[in-house]
């Protein structure tokens, strides 16, 4: 498994298994097959409902806590400070540790910026405590990131975006590449995984002919080709599947190469269309929901 450094010298195994969508009762036979089969890096969040099942397995499966790096993110309910700290509580008593590898704020709210650079000071302060090794955001754009980092102390590590051939969001990949942040794809292989309401009629990336072709050129699978698109650029992947197959294949990705102009062919297949919500849209109003105890 490649590993990445994260800016303040944390490993994060580069590929790791999302849980994005994955009922509860699904969760835990998903995440207890990927740690059977070599995966170390478990990405969950406390909007996806499942962070207790995402524990449960890693506990039964007799892998050793410090050998698995769990990723769980903040939703915009419990941004500010006082409410994160408690969020941070919540999704570790799920989890059912007393340390998280990497916690992240899920969205940006520009309708209430305050609110979300108090919830990112939080995370400051639990990163200070040793409560979790590292922190970062998701879904923030260039404007958001700006502003974020003129407020706070700590750049963060990561920032979790929609990246895959057909939407690669190239200015925030080169604002964080400048500011020492690792990007990481939710969605790595589009057009599987989709925000409610915004996959419908869309094509997936899987399907396209120039994917197929460098499929077919290395007895991959189209989704080995985008994963392996994704990690041998740097990034970090959290491809989502409950099936064992796809689990293993998914991970089976670091035994081939693609050539400068296989790459130079999939970064061509930009469409501009986002999978999920414009993240300057994103409001309590319309998004808030509040995240259970227990």
């Amino acid at each position: 498994m490649l590993t990445l450094t994260l800016n303040n010298g944390i490993q994060m195994p580069a590929l790791g298994l999302g849980v994005f969508q994955t009922p509860p009762d699904e969760t835990k036979a998903a995440v207890t097959a990927a740690l059977e089969l070599g995966y170390r890096h478990i990405d969950t969040a406390a909007a996806y409902g499942n962070e207790r099942e995402v524990g449960g397995a890693i506990r039964d499966s007799g892998v050793p806590r410090d050998d698995i790096f769990i990723e769980t993110k903040i939703w915009i309910s419990d941004y500010g400070y006082d409410e994160t700290l408690h969020g941070f509580e919540k999704s570790a008593a799920k989890l059912g540790v007393d340390q998280i590898d990497l916690l992240i704020l899920h969205q940006a709210l520009p309708s209430d910026f305050d609110r979300t650079v108090a919830a990112y000071q939080a995370l400051e302060k639990l990163l200070a405590d040793g409560r979790v090794r590292a922190i970062g955001v998701s879904n923030f754009m260039v404007a958001h990131l700006t502003a974020l980092l003129d407020a706070v102390t700590v750049v963060p590590a990561v920032n979790q975006l929609e990246i895959h051939p057909y939407f690669q969001q190239r200015a925030v990949l080169d604002f964080d590449d400048e500011h020492g942040i690792l990007n990481q794809a939710w969605s790595p292989i589009g057009g599987i995984t989709f925000y409610p309401g915004y996959g419908e009629g869309r094509r997936s990336v899987l399907e396209d002919s120039a994917v197929q072709a460098i499929a077919k050129a290395h007895s991959k699978s189209p989704a080995q080709v985008l994963l392996r698109w994704g990690v041998q650029q740097g990034r970090s992947v959290i491809p989502k599947s409950t099936k064992r197959d796809r689990i293993a294949e998914n991970l089976d990705v670091f035994d081939f190469e693609l050539s400068a102009d296989e790459l130079s062919a999939l970064d061509a297949l930009e469409t501009g269309r986002r999978g999920g919500p414009e993240p300057e849209n994103v409001t309590l109003a319309r998004y808030g929901r509040a995240v259970p105890e227990a």
